[in-house]
């Protein structure tokens, strides 16, 4: 249940920062906050880093939709003792469900958080972006902590 609520609850966050967002921050047009930190309101019609930016809407939301399917089963599949994996799980339902609604709803996803320096700059994300990323690295420690755990116990 709690990881449930972790779900909706980072969906709820992701969905109202992005609609402050987008009724507050102008369109391309970059925002300091500090230094190698600012916010730019862009639209990402693709997946990851826009790639896939070509296809319908209809199959990006499949193709989401299918992801999503497929990380629960992965859920559902790992036993409850693994909290790290399952928050991470939650983490990554989370933000794949804000930025289908993204789709859903406006056609796009809306994207804000930009990284960068006077030569280089990181591809412009949200906080659902974020979210999976985290939540796919818990998934990866978790991992490693039991190849650990069972390459100690063998010794």
């Amino acid at each position: 249940m709690p990881m449930l609520l972790l779900v909706s609850a980072s969906v709820a966050i992701d969905q109202v920062i992005k609609w402050l967002v987008e009724t507050r921050l102008p369109f391309h047009e970059l925002v300091p906050v500090i230094p190698m930190f600012a916010l730019y309101r862009t639209w990402n019609e693709g997946i990851a880093f826009s790639m896939l930016g070509g296809l319908p809407d209809t199959a990006l939301l499949a193709l989401t939709g299918l992801v999503i399917i497929f990380v629960l089963y992965l859920w559902w599949r790992t036993p409850p003792g693994r909290r790290i994996a399952h928050l991470g799980y939650a983490l990554i339902i989370g933000g794949a469900l804000g930025n289908l609604i993204d789709r859903a709803v406006y056609g796009h996803v809306v994207d804000y958080i930009l990284f960068h320096t006077e030569t280089w700059s990181f591809a412009v994300f949200n906080l659902a972006d974020a979210f999976i990323s985290i939540g796919a690295g818990l998934i990866v420690l978790d991992e490693l902590i039991v190849m650990l755990h069972e390459r100690k116990s063998r010794t």
